[in-house]
């Protein structure tokens, strides 16, 4: 599929299996829970998120530490602060941010998946609270956080707005949350899909859809529309000679956004 056909199919609804449900898509969440055995093989289907980690994980601690003036020079600043991880996977965000300190619970709406991230902390002395569980559960529950992290999951809901909204109300007032998807660029189509799914396999052909893109404009409207006022935002850009990702004013493809409650 290219772009030009993206824009010309049919609403989303009629496409997505589970699509009363707006913030789930069973077949989204199949494709990932197939692949839940090989969340921290490094040279596995997940090697994107390994090799973007650091970057993600700087970007996180930067404005976590900013926002709640924190100790940057601590080994553990993040000490003290309840961080949400929705849509944690085997928990390759969620590790870390328990190493810096951060009381952290993460969430999947599969077994498999929570289950991968279990096996793989425990052994480690890791206290992450790992749930399979909803955002809409936590919120029906009345849970608050003081930090929601949300990487690479929006580009996989059928409604984001619907979604965004659901991850604000689990953002205590004065909280801050973090999130990370893709542009919706016809320079993100050539390498997110063509590069990565079916040139370079870094990824399994169809693991994502260019028309779920959000574009900047787009996450920083569906975020008001919850409530939130997007701030800082900085782009991942892959340099394949040193073979690294780094953080760049470039948000044409993959980028990061933080936002606060704007009330």
């Amino acid at each position: 599929m290219n772009p030009s056909d993206a824009q010309r199919s049919a609403p989303l609804d009629s496409r997505v299996p589970g699509a009363g449900r707006p913030t789930l898509d069973d077949a989204e969440l199949a494709k990932f829970a197939a692949l839940a055995a090989e969340w921290w093989d490094p040279k596995g289907k997940f090697r994107p998120l390994h090799q973007i980690g650091p970057v993600r994980l700087s970007f996180i601690r930067e404005r976590m530490v900013e926002h709640f003036a924190l100790d940057a020079r601590s080994l553990k600043p993040l000490t003290g602060l309840r961080v949400l991880d929705i849509g944690c996977g085997g928990g390759l965000i969620a590790e870390p941010l328990a190493r810096l300190g951060a009381r952290v619970t993460g969430i999947e709406p599969t077994d498999a998946n929570i289950k991968a991230a279990i096996a793989h902390a425990e052994p480690q002395g890791l206290a992450i609270d790992y749930r399979a569980a909803t955002a809409e559960e936590l919120v029906a529950a009345g849970e608050t956080f003081d930090a929601v992290v949300c990487l690479e999951v929006v580009e996989h809901v059928p409604d984001v707005g619907a979604f965004v909204k659901t991850c604000a109300g689990l953002v205590r007032p004065g909280g801050l949350m973090v999130l990370s998807t893709i542009n919706r660029t016809l320079k993100s189509f050539a390498l997110a899909i063509v590069g990565a799914e079916y040139v370079l396999r870094w990824l399994p052909v169809g693991t994502h859809q260019w028309d779920r893109f959000v574009t900047p404009d787009e996450l920083k409207q569906h975020l008001a529309g919850a409530g939130m006022a997007m701030g800082r935002t900085e782009g991942m850009v892959y340099n394949p000679l040193a073979d690294r990702w780094s953080l760049s004013g470039d948000t044409d493809v993959n980028y990061l956004a933080a936002a606060t409650l704007d009330r």
